[in-house]
């Protein structure tokens, strides 16, 4: 059974919830139907501290690191953080508007956080993903899908090319893939779902 659900009101179940306040309502006739994957470490490089959720929820302590003094007037959020350890955290509800993308386009149709759900994994463009993160992730995918008309997957990189690097090249995109389709064999849907990568 999956260990994710995602309510009525767009929060999942078995995540730790720490509301952030940067969202906002996404129109009446949007269409949720793109899964955008990130990566994200504060520290670059470093895991496994507070200061992701307290970048999303404008806590983050600017002097405690010289690299936080260029995010002062950072206002973002995702709806999703995958920790290392396979630990997920949500910020937005999915029905929501989360501040993940950025200046973006997929398919022709600009602003993508007007219809897409952003997760963040903890890591970088230049090591491995744990495969908790692949496993959390492909859970959370089709929990997503019950609940959202999800028809693509693209990294960051594919939708704010030559802005964006994540999820990067450690990203295992067939393994990704793999670990959706071991999970829910028999899905119409999810043999459906397209990859946008490479």
């Amino acid at each position: 059974m999956n260990r994710f659900q995602i309510g009525e009101d767009g929060w999942s179940r078995g995540v730790r919830r720490l509301p952030s306040p940067n969202f906002d309502a996404r129109s009446a006739d949007a269409t949720i139907d793109l899964l955008v994957i990130h990566n994200i470490s504060l520290p670059p490089g470093q895991f496994g501290g507070p200061f992701i959720a307290d970048l999303f929820t404008n806590r983050l302590d600017c002097d405690a690191h010289p690299y936080f003094d260029q995010l002062r007037t950072l206002r973002v959020s995702s709806h999703f953080l995958i920790r290392r350890d396979g630990t997920v955290m949500q910020f937005v509800s999915a029905n929501a508007r989360a501040w993940h993308a950025g200046a973006s386009s997929f398919c022709g149709r600009e602003r993508c956080n007007d219809f897409s759900i952003g997760i963040e994994l903890e890591g970088t463009d230049f090591e491995p993903f744990e495969g908790a993160q692949y496993d959390a992730l492909a859970e959370l995918t089709l929990a997503l899908q019950a609940r959202y008309p999800l028809t693509d997957v693209a990294g960051h990189e594919h939708i704010a090319p030559g802005r964006k690097t994540d999820p990067g090249p450690f990203f295992d995109w067939d393994g990704y893939r793999k670990c959706l389709i071991q999970k829910e064999p028999h899905s119409l849907a999810l043999h459906t779902l397209r990859f946008l990568h490479g």
